[in-house]
């Protein structure tokens, strides 16, 4: 393996005020793919000159990218409309990863830098030994020089368990490296009062200190034709990100010196989202933020007070109703009287089994069977 010579640490100024952080950068399918579908080389070479100028700064820096089925496709049936069944994205995948890997290596080689290729997979997130794995891993590469180049392992993601879009992926890697900063670069300025794809004219959201339905509104669905994102999944990434104490930016990848301008907090540029004060650990991040929920069991208030203010398990006696089906494991959202949603887990019961119990205290239940319904481990309150 070849090690950069350039320096972890950094000049520091002479007024003492350097501090050398880890950044994790993610840029979508829109701003690494030309309009006819092609990996654009010029535009990863820009972002790998700009990562190259943070790591001269001092910065640690971990690269999320997204466009290997766009860099698959355009290399099997450009002319083609882009296929949408999950076997032959998997196959496209496997074609234009080592593609699109291959344009972020020879970019970074060219400023003396490292890249080492790292897949992962949703469970990597759930499991305590894999989590601990990825960050020992992308921890050493870091150690070593290594720019760690990150993508969702596509060609053999579950359909019914993965990441959807490297999002949610940058803002889960961003807590595993225990980063300070997360940037989101996309095709627009940041998040705007309208969305542009609708609406001409709005303007640019500076700074959000809480994420709420209305940003929720605003940022909509789905972006760009090649990308499985948009400005919906960037404000979900930012949310996970502050969540785990990290600031997030979502930004212009075609502005100049975009990365420097963000890591400096350059008034202006993008829309930054302050972090909460307290730091959820990986699985709760993945259970709240990351899993879509089954169902939806409503409780009354006194079991509200025991999950909010008691840290408590959900237990039989507090459910007055269940919506929606949902098995043994599931991520279900837990409503209070008023049907709000103040939080989310993950049941430990069917659907029919919790239905049956509602209501009931734990000695009405059978011996054998444990009676939390959504055990305080596998459960977040997201109010």
């Amino acid at each position: 393996m070849t090690v950069d010579s350039v320096t972890s640490a950094g000049t520091p100024p002479a007024d003492g005020s350097f501090r050398a952080r880890t950044l994790v950068v993610k840029i979508g399918s829109s701003s690494v793919t030309t309009e006819a579908g092609r990996v654009d080389e010029a535009a990863i070479d820009k972002l790998a000159g700009e990562v190259a100028e943070a790591r001269r700064d001092g910065n640690r820096v971990v690269v999320v990218t997204s466009g290997a089925i766009a860099a698959g496709w355009s290399s099997l049936a450009p002319d083609q409309p882009r296929p949408s069944d999950l076997a032959t994205l998997q196959a496209v995948a496997a074609v234009g990863q080592h593609r699109l890997m291959r344009v972020w290596s020879d970019a970074l080689e060219r400023r003396g830098l490292s890249a080492g290729q790292v897949l992962l997979a949703p469970l990597d997130f759930v499991h305590r030994s894999q989590y601990l794995h990825a960050r020992q891993t992308l921890t050493r590469l870091l150690d070593l020089g290594v720019v760690p180049v990150v993508n969702e392992n596509d060609a053999v993601a579950d359909e019914e368990i993965r990441f959807g879009d490297n999002d949610r992926l940058a803002a889960l890697v961003a807590h595993l490296v225990r980063a300070e900063l997360l940037v989101l670069l996309t095709d627009t300025a940041g998040l705007l009062t309208e969305d542009p794809r609708h609406t001409a004219g709005g303007s640019l959201i500076e700074e959000v200190v809480e994420i709420d339905l209305e940003l929720e509104r605003i940022a909509g669905g789905p972006g760009s034709a090649v990308g499985s994102g948009g400005m919906g999944s960037k404000l979900a990434a930012a949310k996970i990100a502050v969540w785990s104490g990290v600031e997030a930016v979502i930004a212009d990848a075609s502005r100049p010196d975009v990365l420097a301008e963000v890591a400096g907090a350059t008034p202006g540029v993008g829309t930054r989202f302050r972090p909460r004060d307290r730091r959820l650990p990986a699985r709760k991040l993945w259970i709240a933020f990351a899993i879509g929920a089954s169902g939806t069991i409503a409780v009354d208030a006194g079991a509200r007070r025991a999950l909010v203010e008691r840290g408590r398990s959900l237990l039989p006696a507090g459910v007055t109703g269940v919506r929606g089906e949902f098995s043994a494991d599931d991520a279900v959202e837990i409503a209070d009287p008023d049907g709000v949603v103040f939080a989310k887990g993950l049941v430990r019961q069917s659907s029919a089994v919790v239905a049956g119990w509602a209501g009931r205290r734990s000695d009405q239940l059978p011996e054998d069977e444990s009676p939390e319904v959504v055990h305080r481990d596998d459960l977040v309150v997201i109010e």
